[in-house]
C-alpha cells in the first residue's frame, strides 16, 4: 500500500532521510532529480530531442537545475531559464545553479522584457514552484505559467505541476496552474494528483521513489492510501481441498424491474464470478425468464409483483445482500428497502435505485446496519450528502458521512475511493475510461456482495471488489478497446483478473 503523504510529511520523511540514513541535502536533491532524469531519458532516448527548463528559486528549481545538467551531459540540447525576481535562492538551488554555470549557460528571468519565444519542438520542464506552495502563483510566475499553456509544447513538471496546491483544492486560481503532459511525483504521491478536477493538469502521472527513510514511512500514519495488487491479494487464501458451496457463503442481489433486468443480469453473472458458493437474485416476476437464461448458474426467487420488488425473501439462508440495481423507485420498493435495512443481520450492499431511494428518505441513514457498502457515483453522493464545493471538499463530505453513519462509501470513478468508517481512504489503482459505460457499477455490486457472503471483511471486500473490478476492465480495455468495451465484458474479464492478481500477489 502507497502512503499518500501531505507536504508537511513529505519535508519530515526528507529531514528525517537527511538525518538517518544519512545523506545531505544536496545529495538527496541529486537522487531524487537524478532518477526523474533516468525516467526522461528512457521515455525519450534520441538525444535529438531538445528541452526548455524553467526553474524556480527553490528547491524544485534545484531539481530542474540537476536535470538540465544530466540531459545536457547525456547529450541533449538544453536551454535553461531561472526565474528569479529577487536573486534568492534556496541554498541547494545555488549550489546546483553553480555547477550548472560550468557547463552550460542559464539564462535569468527577473522581469518580463526577459520572456521569450519558446522553440515549438522543445519539451518544456516545468521546475517553476512544485509541491510547496500554499497559495496562488504571483508576478512572474503566474505570467510565465500562462506562456507555457498558451504555446502548446509537451510539458513534463517536477513534483507538481506549478501552481496546483498539493493538499487542497486550486479550483479558485483554476487558470494560474500549468497543464502538464506528464507529471513526475517525487518520493509519494499527493493527493491532489488522485483529485477528478486536477485531470487537466496533472496528466499522466508517475511516481518516482526516491528511498525515503523506510522506519519513518513505516510509522508515519496518513489518512489516504494507494492500493496495490498484494494489499488485495493477500485478502485470498488456497481453496481447500474439502470444502463445498456452503463453504463459500450464499449471496442474495435484490434487483430489476420493467425495462431494468439487464442491470440484474450484469450484478448476478458478476457475483457468479466472485468465488461464493451460491447465488440467488430476488427479482420481478417477469423478470424470471431472462434471468434465469442469461445466468442459468443462479437460483431466483420471485416477487409478487410483475415489474418491481415489493417484498422482502426469507433471508435465512444468505450470509450477504445487494440492494439496487435496476430496481426502479416505485413505493412499494422503497418500503421494501426500509424493511431489509431493518431486517437483515448480514453485511449490506446498496447501489443505484437503492442509493436514489435513500437519497429521498436521508433519515434512514442513521439506521443502517454498520458496515453497510454504499456505491454512490458522483451525481447519486450528491443527492445523498448534498452539494460539494470541489472536489476536496466532496471527499471531506464522504469521510464525515462514513464517520457518522458507521459506512463504507465507495465513490465511483478513477481513483475509486473507498472510504471507511473510521476515517482512511484507499484510492484504487486499476480501471480505465472504457469503464464508464451503463451497467459497469452493477458488475461491481455483484462482486462485492459476493466477496462479502464469501465472509470476507466489509472493508476487505470493499478493496478487493474494486481492485478486481477495474483490473478486469483494464483487460476488457486491452482487448477490446476502452471505445467499444462494454460493462459485460468487466464481468467476462474477471477470470484473467483474479489470474494476474493471485498469480502475481
Amino acid at each position: 500500500m502507497i502512503k499518500i503523504l501531505p507536504v508537511q510529511q513529505i519535508r519530515e520523511a526528507d529531514q528525517y532521510t537527511i538525518d538517518h540514513e544519512p545523506i545531505s541535502s544536496d545529495a538527496l536533491m541529486e537522487r531524487a532529480a537524478g532518477l526523474c532524469f533516468e525516467w526522461i531519458k528512457e521515455q525519450l532516448p534520441d538525444t535529438k530531442q531538445s528541452f526548455t527548463i524553467f526553474a524556480g528559486s527553490g528547491n524544485n528549481g534545484g531539481d530542474g537545475l540537476v536535470i538540465a545538467r544530466m540531459l545536457h551531459d547525456s547529450g541533449y540540447r538544453v536551454n535553461v531559464y531561472l526565474v528569479c525576481p529577487n536573486d534568492t535562492l534556496s541554498p541547494d538551488c545555488r549550489t546546483n545553479l553553480e555547477r550548472l554555470e560550468k557547463i552550460l549557460s542559464v539564462h535569468f528571468i527577473k522581469k518580463q522584457e526577459d520572456f521569450f519565444e519558446i522553440p515549438a519542438n522543445d519539451i518544456i520542464i516545468d521546475a517553476l514552484l512544485g509541491s510547496g506552495v500554499s497559495r496562488a502563483p504571483e508576478g512572474l510566475v503566474k505570467q510565465l505559467i500562462h506562456e507555457i499553456n498558451t504555446v502548446g509544447n509537451q510539458v513534463i513538471s517536477i513534483d507538481l505541476p506549478s501552481g496546483l496546491l498539493a493538499d487542497s483544492s486550486s479550483v479558485q486560481h483554476k487558470n494560474q496552474i500549468v497543464r502538464a503532459d506528464i507529471t513526475l511525483s517525487i518520493g509519494a504521491p499527493k493527493l491532489a494528483l488522485f483529485m477528478p478536477e486536477n485531470e487537466d493538469y496533472c496528466g499522466k502521472w508517475v511516481l518516482i521513489p526516491i528511498g525515503l527513510d523506510e522506519h519513518f514511512l513505516h510509522h508515519v500514519n496518513p489518512k489516504y492510501f494507494q492500493l496495490e495488487q498484494n494489499d488485495v491479494a493477500c485478502t485470498f487464501h488456497t481453496r481447500k481441498t474439502f470444502s463445498h458451496k456452503g463453504t463459500y457463503g450464499h449471496a442474495l442481489i435484490m434487483a430489476g424491474s420493467k425495462g431494468k433486468t439487464g442491470a440484474a443480469v450484469l450484478a448476478t453473472r458478476s457475483c457468479l464470478r466472485s468465488g461464493c458458493g451460491l447465488t440467488t437474485v430476488h427479482c420481478p416476476a417477469a423478470s424470471l425468464n431472462i434471468l434465469q437464461t442469461a445466468a442459468p448458474e443462479a437460483m431466483c426467487t420471485i416477487d409478487k409483483e410483475p415489474d418491481c420488488i415489493s417484498e422482502i425473501p426469507d433471508l435465512t439462508p444468505y450470509s450477504a445482500i445487494a440492494f439496487g440495481p435496476g430496481c426502479g423507485l416505485h413505493k412499494t420498493t422503497a418500503t421494501t428497502l426500509k424493511l431489509l435495512i431493518q431486517e437483515t443481520k448480514v453485511p449490506l450492499v446498496i447501489d443505484a435505485d437503492g442509493l436514489n431511494i435513500l437519497a429521498d428518505n436521508k433519515t434512514w441513514l442513521a439506521f443502517l446496519p454498520a458496515n453497510t457498502v454504499l456505491t454512490p457515483h458522483p451525481g447519486e453522493f450528491k443527492r445523498l450528502f448534498g452539494t460539494s464545493k470541489n472536489d476536496f471538499d466532496r471527499l471531506q463530505k464522504g469521510i464525515e458521512a462514513a464517520i457518522k453513519f458507521r459506512c463504507i462509501i465507495i465513490l465511483k470513478g478513477a481513483y475509486t475511493a473507498i472510504i471507511s468508517p473510521n476515517g482512511p481512504v484507499y484510492f484504487n489503482s486499476t480501471g480505465n475510461p472504457g469503464m464508464a459505460k451503463g451497467g459497469s457499477g452493477d458488475v461491481l455490486t455483484g462482486l462485492i456482495v459476493g466477496l462479502l457472503a464469501r465472509g470476507i471483511p466489509a472493508l476487505e471486500a470493499a478493496k478487493a471488489g474494486v481492485y478486481l473490478h477495474g483490473l478486469a476492465g483494464d483487460f476488457a480495455a486491452k482487448n477490446n478497446t476502452e471505445e467499444a468495451m462494454h460493462a459485460g465484458d468487466i464481468v467476462e474479464f474477471l477470470p484473467p483478473a483474479w489470474s494476474s492478481m493471485l498469480h502475481q500477489g
